[in-house]
């Protein structure tokens, strides 16, 4: 496939900056660090395309916080006049890099995402009897940026915009030549995008009959427990040589007895909550409520900060236990 011929005066057009603001700041415009920057924007878009176009960038400290979720995980994020910059960046380069990934890889990209990931997931859980679940060991801070940078140069000609790249890289890894922070927009796509040999070696394998990865999280489908226990053993090997990463509690399974991935308990023919999203749901359902008896929300707002909890469990086979947590649990009189 050709190489895309974009440039860095793609990634700084006026219009394409425009686009970038806005949806970096899309849901975000009451912080204070936005509202400076909307106090000139036209001015800090000025330079900001400048410094794009003449190869000064600076790149600030990452603001850090962690989540547990459920295990702990150290969330970066740029400060929001490089967010514009990963923006604008990803809107230039985004559809090549899509082009170059399998169908059956779902995070980060339009028209897929957690829910149909699953969904695929379903069709060979039914078509074959047995599957290989695995994921990366500390996958973000185990990217190697020469290894990355070989790919992107597989997708992209210009000069100029692989050494933006590069810079961006550089800028957040947390250590010399290795790693992307999680909580970066560029991060995402340039993860996403890294383990696309692994999805070739995979859909390619002639005892593989399917396979699904949601970023690192990986399924892949087979007809037997010798072929399983290989094509793991293959895949480990690949995934260290060519991309320096290791891969780590695998487990094999028949298919009948379904697998817990993304949420969701995944059977052939059914979606069930995992223990830990049900967990989640009572959590998030008694703050929102605590904080309505508090009178720190309306009643409005309750409402719709339940329903967008109760969203996250209609896809599953739950409509029993949905009964019984509001039974056991009553919500509060308006």
């Amino acid at each position: 496939m050709r190489t895309s011929p974009v440039s860095l005066f793609d990634v700084a057009d006026w219009q394409n900056l425009c686009s970038a603001l806005a949806r970096a700041s899309r849901g975000k415009r009451s912080r204070p660090e936005v509202q400076r920057f909307f106090a000139r924007w036209p001015e800090e878009l000025q330079q900001l395309q400048s410094d794009i176009l003449e190869s000064r960038l600076g790149f600030k400290p990452l603001q850090g916080f962690w989540i547990r979720d459920p295990k702990p995980r150290w969330i970066q994020a740029p400060v929001f006049r490089e967010r514009v910059l990963h923006h604008a960046l990803v809107a230039q380069t985004e559809a090549r890099m899509e082009k170059s990934l399998i169908a059956d890889t779902f995070a980060c990209r339009k028209e897929k995402g957690c829910l149909r990931a699953v969904k695929r997931a379903q069709v060979f859980l039914h078509r074959f009897p047995w599957y290989v679940q695995t994921d990366v060991a500390q996958y973000y801070r185990s990217i190697s940026h020469p290894v990355m940078q070989r790919q992107l140069a597989r997708l992209f000609r210009n000069r100029g915009l692989l050494q933006l790249w590069q810079q961006i890289m550089a800028a957040y890894a947390p250590e010399p030549g290795k790693g992307l922070p999680i909580g970066a927009l560029s991060s995402q796509h340039l993860a996403n995008l890294y383990l696309s040999p692994l999805d070739r070696f995979l859909t390619e394998h002639p005892q593989v009959g399917g396979m699904v990865r949601y970023m690192d999280d990986l399924l892949w489908f087979v007809n037997g427990p010798e072929a399983a226990r290989q094509t793991f053993h293959e895949a480990k090997a690949f995934t260290e040589q060519a991309l320096g990463l290791r891969l780590h509690r695998e487990r094999w399974q028949r298919s009948r007895f379904g697998v817990s991935w993304l949420g969701y308990r995944v059977f052939s023919n059914r979606l069930q909550l995992s223990r830990r999203r049900k967990r989640k749901f009572g959590k998030a359902r008694r703050c929102y409520e605590d904080a309505f008896r508090a009178g720190h929300i309306s009643e409005a707002r309750l409402q719709q900060l339940f329903g967008a909890v109760l969203a996250t469990t209609v896809h599953a086979r739950e409509t029993a236990w949905r009964r019984g947590n509001l039974q056991r649990d009553p919500a509060p009189d308006a």
